[in-house]
């Protein structure tokens, strides 16, 4: 019964089922009919006898995601299999509401046989040495299922001795402008771990099926995002990729500074690194 601690990260699954038939086609279709004299039905027709190349769609996606312009990202949808996950991790995750559809695992019409519930054990308890405990305790909440069950209480009253370990399954239907959003929080180094792993997995999972779109599926700090970091000065210092990742409150401070004309000016040994940089360039051409 239930699933090693070791073995965690292996226990959930995400494959991508289906997607948009061309998800970049419906993207530059939607596009381009907010920024054209020509009617979708025109545009099209280019599309379809290649007098707009795949390369001209994909420059013009490109430059339109800049602006920040997200409506169209609604119409290119991707339908994944989760599985493997647990009733915590769930508890977040339709939380996210706008844009995505869930079906998932019922407890109340799937009931358990001999009270063997699928579970997981976080790592950090199995480092803390605790998940033998913790299995101990789970067999004995699944002993008293069975009794329960067996008691004729139904499964849907018999499932409140269910932990949050209990594992779950999940199809949804998402669409690319709510994964952006779920990967601009989830991917962050503050998230949930599992919530990540599940993110990763989901943003793998797109990347091999629309690599064109994939990349964009970003912690919110990643360079095709914001590019910066929004959570507290703290939580940045703490951050493995912080170093990387520019604070918000230094942006600000930078401006600030450059709005009051207090720049800092170069100094005369600022200069002399610039001329000798460009020194040993010349020299060494």
């Amino acid at each position: 019964m239930g699933t090693l601690a070791g073995d965690f990260a292996m226990a959930i699954q995400v494959n991508l089922l289906s997607h948009s038939e061309d998800p970049m086609r419906s993207l530059y279709m939607a596009y381009r009919t907010c920024y054209s004299q020509l009617t979708p039905q025109q545009v099209a027709a280019r599309v379809e006898d290649e007098r707009i190349p795949r390369e001209k769609m994909h420059n013009f996606i490109v430059e339109r995601l800049k602006t920040g312009h997200a409506s169209p990202l609604e119409q290119v949808w991707f339908e994944f299999a989760i599985s493997g996950v647990s009733r915590a991790f769930s508890h977040q995750f339709v939380r996210h509401r706008v844009g995505i559809s869930f079906e998932q695992q019922s407890q109340r019409y799937v009931t358990y046989k001999k009270g063997e519930f699928p579970y997981s054990i976080p790592k950090s308890v199995e480092k803390a040495g605790m998940s033998e405990k913790m299995e101990d305790l789970f067999g004995k909440a699944g002993a008293l299922y069975e009794e329960l069950v067996e008691a004729g209480v139904p499964a849907e009253d018999a499932r409140f001795l269910l932990p949050n370990a209990t594992t779950t399954n999940f199809k949804i239907t998402v669409n690319f402008q709510s994964l952006l959003h779920i990967c601009d929080l989830r991917l962050c180094t503050r998230a949930q771990w599992e919530f990540r792993r599940v993110a990763a997995l989901m943003r793998a999972e797109v990347a091999k099926a629309v690599p064109e779109l994939g990349g964009y599926l970003q912690p919110k700090c990643g360079e095709l995002r914001t590019g910066y970091c929004d959570e507290s000065v703290e939580d940045w210092e703490a951050c493995p990729i912080g170093r990387v990742r520019p604070h918000k409150d230094a942006l600000f401070r930078l401006y600030d500074q450059y709005r009051k004309g207090e720049l800092q000016p170069l100094r005369e040994e600022d200069w002399d690194a610039i001329e000798g940089i460009g020194a040993e360039v010349a020299g060494g051409g």
